[in-house]
């Protein structure tokens, strides 16, 4: 089977996510590498803390702690969080791994070897105040472009447009909010760009049929306004160091490099952390270098991070001028709002992951994130839709059935499927739509559209109750024994292919359905749609025992109470 390469935007170190940062990277991108797992492919999940740049300083300063402990720190918190949600990452690493520091300076040293990278005496804001150069992010002010009065020197969160710090109005430093400010010369490492944008621009162009639109308007936006040569190295303490045998006299002032230039090279020094834990069996460059016949590398990120992985670092990929793995398919994901607004990390807007744990267990988000993924346009989360889709979905059409199934069969049959006669016209009608979905499930998840992959997975479900009810064993029961066995049988046989089909979805609830039935040997990785048409893996005679509830449904009090946490109005 093919080798699949998955990777998910690095999230950044300062802080827990929200909701729209998993729906928009991580989440997708595990229910894929699952999926892909169950159909036999040999898949490779990476993912890390980004832990560079000025945010991270600053939040470690807040706290008393050196930037290093504040990182490791957080890493951990991130990764407990991640592992609550269930994401089956084959390695989280860390940005500020030797690995990456490696490989970081490898790729400056390259694109300087052929002609890329060029140092130049820049004028840059310095604090008096802070007596220091402050780098982007530490320079705050109004954007020229809308307005919002809280843009960073980099980049404006309001309308994602890139910035310089001397492009702000009114700009005031991050550390002090000191308004003293100068412009001096420094010296500074740049990214010729513009002698990559037409290589660039063609290798965007061979995507054009393959990736989303969203992703590919987005990079040829970028492309129609042209590429700048930017800085790629930065005034701070914490980063990958410059390297001496190379810039000896900017290695010697501090200089490191700019986080956006390390934290996409960082896919490959994760891969490297990785095979490090156990170099006799694993071999990254097999999965990064020369492998484009080989290996299908699928990118996830929201809509704010396209332009750094679809023309930023394939610019830098290009320009080492070495064969390594450039992204075959990129999704982009759309902005999930809170009540309309923005979900927003430094303002504290929204659900974040770890509250959202602590509320429900994960396959509750899982579900309803995917299901109501932000693909084609931006989504709204708000109480009132979570509570109906999880009441619906998760506790109605697929709690609710395996709850009827079982409880009813054991009361009336004893703990074992119970044989019942050969199936009827009832039965050939229902592994037919069974297989027709299952289908359409597949060809959802093959091109990663997740929405429509929902959507024919609740129709999976539906469909074991639409033929209960047809059915209806509660009545057979009492002039056809032997026809309500069979239609309890095959709803039981329903049950454990939705054990399998589901757990890219809920792998939790998916390992309990599962595990209801005492078969003695159940491999089942997938169901191909002919062989799930006969409902047969779960013969007669086998055990089995009722899970608990598996999904609670929500009250009108619990609507109450999270809006009244959370906060449940129009943004």
């Amino acid at each position: 089977m093919a080798r699949h390469l998955i990777t998910s935007a690095l999230p950044y170190i300062n802080g827990i996510k929200h909701l729209g940062n998993m729906v928009g990277s991580m989440l997708p991108a595990d229910v894929y590498s699952r999926y892909l797992r169950q159909r036999g492919h040999d898949v490779l999940y990476i993912c890390a803390t980004d832990e560079h740049g000025t945010p991270a300083e600053l939040a470690a300063k807040e706290q008393g702690l050196p930037v290093d402990e504040f990182c490791a720190q957080a890493h951990d918190a991130q990764k407990a969080v991640y592992d609550g949600f269930a994401l089956a990452f084959d390695y989280f690493g860390r940005s500020s791994s030797a690995e990456n520091r490696d490989i970081t300076q490898h790729f400056a040293r390259k694109l300087n070897e052929n002609g890329f990278v060029e140092e130049r005496a820049i004028r840059q804001v310095y604090s008096p105040t802070d007596g220091r150069f402050l780098p982007d992010r530490y320079v705050e002010g109004t954007c020229p472009h809308c307005g919002y009065d809280k843009a960073r020197g980099d980049q404006c969160e309001n309308c994602t447009r890139v910035l310089d710090p001397t492009d702000l109005i009114n700009p005031r430093s991050a550390i002090s909010g000191s308004t003293d400010l100068e412009v001096r010369e420094t010296k500074h490492l740049f990214l010729l760009q513009s002698k990559l944008e037409n290589e660039v621009r063609e290798w965007v162009a061979r995507h054009d049929k393959d990736w989303p639109q969203l992703a590919s308007s987005i990079a040829h936006k970028w492309l129609t306004e042209g590429l700048h040569d930017r800085a790629i190295t930065r005034d701070l303490d914490w980063g990958v160091p410059v390297p001496a045998d190379t810039w000896p006299e900017l290695a010697a002032a501090g200089k490191v490099f700019y986080v956006w230039f390390d934290a996409p090279i960082e896919y490959l020094g994760a891969t490297k952390e990785w095979a490090d834990q156990d170099p006799e069996n694993r071999d990254w460059k097999s999965w990064w270098y020369d492998v484009d016949t080989d290996v299908r590398y699928t990118q996830f990120m929201a809509k704010d991070n396209v332009p750094f992985h679809t023309v930023m670092f394939p610019a830098t990929e290009l320009g080492v001028r070495e064969p390594w793995k450039k992204v075959d398919f990129v999704k982009a994901f759309n902005w999930l709002t809170y009540y309309g607004g923005k979900f927003s990390t430094s303002q504290k807007r929204g659900v974040f992951t770890d509250q959202a744990l602590e509320i429900l267990p994960a396959d509750y988000w899982r579900y309803f994130l995917i299901a109501n993924a932000p693909e084609s346009d931006d989504s709204s989360f708000t109480w009132e839709h979570f509570t109906a889709t999880v009441n619906k979905d998760l506790a109605d059409t697929l709690g609710n059935f395996v709850n009827r199934v079982l409880s009813f069969s054991r009361k009336r049959f004893g703990d074992e499927v119970p044989a019942g006669g050969e199936p009827g016209e009832a039965e050939t009608r229902l592994g037919e739509e069974i297989a027709r979905l299952l289908a359409e499930y597949e060809e959802h998840m093959e091109a990663l559209q997740f929405r429509k992959a929902a959507a024919a997975l609740r129709a999976l479900w539906s469909a074991g109750n639409s033929y209960l009810e047809e059915k209806a064993p509660w009545l057979e029961i009492k002039t056809d024994k032997d026809g309500a066995a069979l239609t309890l049988r095959t709803a039981m046989n329903l049950i454990h292919l939705y054990s399998v089909i589901s757990e890219p979805f809920i792998p939790a609830t998916a390992k309990t359905m599962r595990e209801a039935f005492s078969l003695a040997d159940d491999t089942a990785a997938w169901a191909t749609p002919e062989a799930a048409k006969s409902l047969t893996s779960v013969p007669a005679g086998t055990p089995f025992t009722v899970p608990p509830v598996l999904f609670a449904k929500l009250t009108d009090e619990d609507l109450e109470t999270y809006k009244e946490r959370f906060g449940g109005q129009e943004g």
